[in-house]
């Protein structure tokens, strides 16, 4: 796991600046990515406890967005550069470098997790692991929020991301995973790609058992 982890934060280190400039638009170009988002955030909002971590947070712009949908947001990114970057573009937010299979948070503390595309370099047989360790900072009844590339083939599609090495998985094998962590999956959205990739853009919502 170190070495690909490696790999995919210097990879990301080294295009901060050029990731905020293209990504940073809080979804104006993404309404079905924007509602789900948006759904994310009532449903949290709803469970009684709004403290949600956006993991693999990049330059902070979906935390910004989770804060003004009224959750206590904070951000977690592999990057040491993206978690500087966010410091400085949203000062009043806390971010924090950490990895997604040890996150610096206690058990069942969270109403929501957001995975934003933040689990797709992720190897597919240490996926689970990753998934575990979400379920564990998630109280009863917290909601999880994973996009992702998605594709129709019966396997997971390794393809050269243009920052790291990615996968894109089918739906159903990912809500399966989902499952057998201890979360309950229960909305799924899918629509054409907003790239040239080909993948279809995948987000799936689970709530904690």
């Amino acid at each position: 796991m170190a070495n690909h982890q490696e790999e995919t934060r210097a990879a990301y280190d080294g295009v901060v600046e050029l990731y905020a400039s293209l990504f940073a638009d809080r979804l104006e170009t993404q309404p079905f990515a924007r509602a789900m988002i948006g759904t994310f955030a009532e449903l949290v909002r709803a469970t009684g406890n709004p403290r949600a971590a956006d993991v693999g947070c990049g330059p902070g712009h979906l935390t910004a967005m989770l804060h003004e949908l009224g959750l206590d947001a904070f951000g977690l990114d592999l990057s040491p550069g993206m978690v500087d970057h966010a410091r400085r573009a949203h000062p009043a937010l806390r971010f924090q470098e950490a990895r997604m299979e040890s996150l610096p948070i206690e058990d069942g503390a969270l109403g929501g997790v957001l995975a934003h595309y933040s689990m797709i370099h992720t190897p597919p047989e240490e996926l689970p692991e990753l998934l575990a360790e979400q379920v564990r900072v998630l109280a009863p009844g917290g909601l999880l929020l994973v996009s992702f590339f998605g594709t129709d083939g019966p396997e997971p599609i390794r393809f050269d991301h243009k920052v790291a090495p990615a996968y894109s998985w089918p739906a159903d094998r990912l809500a399966e995973l989902l499952a057998n962590a201890g979360l309950v999956p229960f909305a799924r959205l899918l629509h054409d790609p907003a790239s040239e990739r080909g993948f279809l853009d995948a987000h799936l919502l689970a709530r904690r058992s």
